[in-house]
């Protein structure tokens, strides 16, 4: 097993080649699912795949696939995406599909049996960043109500952590256990609006402050809760938005991400008891919906203890973890077996052009899919 090596070259270099497609002047890469970018980027992907002697393939969603020539299912897949959020960085995604293609590259070339069942994949729309998106995931969740579904035995996932947790830790790899519930809610205040000038503070009944409170208050529900949860007030709006004018209507929109289903929980309720409590305190009156849940996601126990074994040869710090963003492999998981592997991110800064891995860290994670896919077969052939 580990006398098969990936080339670090190539794979450094094709992540160069597929940063420049939508690259910007600052380093940064726009690469929006649907635009002529990403097109461009699917295209380089399916020639890359050619070049390298393979067979890709692109379903109906967007969805490209490569695999060996005369290769048969079930197929192993391992990949990610090449969709970006405007402004993103070069490894998002990119970086487990380059990989993914370079750990099928070096099968293909030893004419090692493992090759036969290995696809690498690129999802369409894994960001959600489409004016028109329905929350991203798109092509993973297509590719499960679909039909190819069916020939797929496992999936692996390779990706930047995009936090700062392992850098913290000393951390070069992680198996990836599972990804955090996410939760959203509108919080909408009605009040009156009125003249700002001649309303006494007294008399009014001030949505924007209502929602204010709120907004101000979901660091301290989080940590009530749980210790490791995370929460955002990332949208508020004031209407009618006039510098004069006493809001007369306010919403925030409120996100929770915890490991444990009962967490979330736990901070909805208390966000329903202290928004309607902030709602009277104003002469407001409060409503609370649901936007959007993705629930917890446990990753498939025999695969994390795979990737356990082999992170342990590797010799290097490695542990276990939970991903606080959402990915492939969590749309993937409710159909089929599935485990991600993570190495570090710098400063635990993603989604910006400053996002960034140190090469030898890129290496050390490709390197470590390899074997990874090598012990997945061994252990399928016994």
């Amino acid at each position: 097993m580990r006398n098969l090596h990936i080339s670090s070259s190539r794979l450094l270099g094709d992540l160069d080649e597929l940063a420049a497609i939508g690259g910007r002047a600052d380093g940064g890469v726009d690469r929006v699912a649907g635009s002529q970018a990403d097109l461009d980027a699917r295209a380089w992907l399916a020639k890359r795949m050619e070049f390298a002697d393979l067979e890709p393939w692109t379903d109906e969603t967007g969805n490209v696939f490569g695999r060996r020539p005369g290769g048969s299912g079930p197929w192993l897949l391992v990949g990610s995406h090449t969709d970006t959020v405007p402004a993103g960085g070069r490894l998002d995604g990119a970086y487990g599909v380059i990989a993914g293609l370079e750990v099928l590259r070096t099968l293909h070339e030893m004419d090692h049996p493992a090759a036969d069942g290995l696809e690498v994949v690129s999802f369409w729309d894994e960001e959600g960043a489409r004016p028109d998106s329905t929350g991203g995931l798109v092509g993973s969740t297509a590719l499960c109500a679909g039909e190819h579904i069916r020939d797929v035995r496992a999936y692996l996932e390779l990706h930047i952590e995009q936090g700062p947790r392992m850098e913290s830790a000393g951390l070069q790899l992680a198996t990836v256990e599972g990804i955090v519930g996410i939760d959203r809610y509108s919080v909408r205040m009605r009040g009156e609006p009125n003249h700002a000038g001649t309303t006494p503070l007294s008399a009014r009944a001030d949505a924007g402050r209502a929602a204010a409170k709120v907004a101000t208050s979901i660091w301290e529900i989080a940590r009530r809760t749980d210790a490791t949860m995370a929460a955002n007030a990332g949208s508020l709006e004031f209407h009618p938005g006039a510098p004069n004018v006493v809001p007369g209507e306010a919403t925030v929109v409120v996100e929770f991400r915890a490991a444990r289903a009962e967490a979330l929980h736990e901070a909805a309720d208390e966000l329903a008891t202290l928004s309607h409590d902030f709602a009277r305190q104003e002469r407001c009156v409060a409503t609370i919906d649901q936007l959007s849940n993705k629930p917890v996601v446990r990753f498939d126990a025999g695969l994390c203890g795979l990737l356990d074994g082999v992170l342990r040869r590797t010799g290097v710090p490695h542990d276990r973890m939970t991903s606080y963003a959402g990915h492939d492999a969590g749309a993937l998981s409710a159909s089929v077996p599935a485990a991600m592997l993570f190495v570090p991110s710098k400063g635990g800064v993603s989604h910006s052009p400053c996002e960034y891995t140190p090469e030898s860290l890129l290496v050390l994670g490709c390197q470590t899919l390899l074997d990874a896919v090598l012990e997945f077969h061994e252990s399928r052939s016994e």
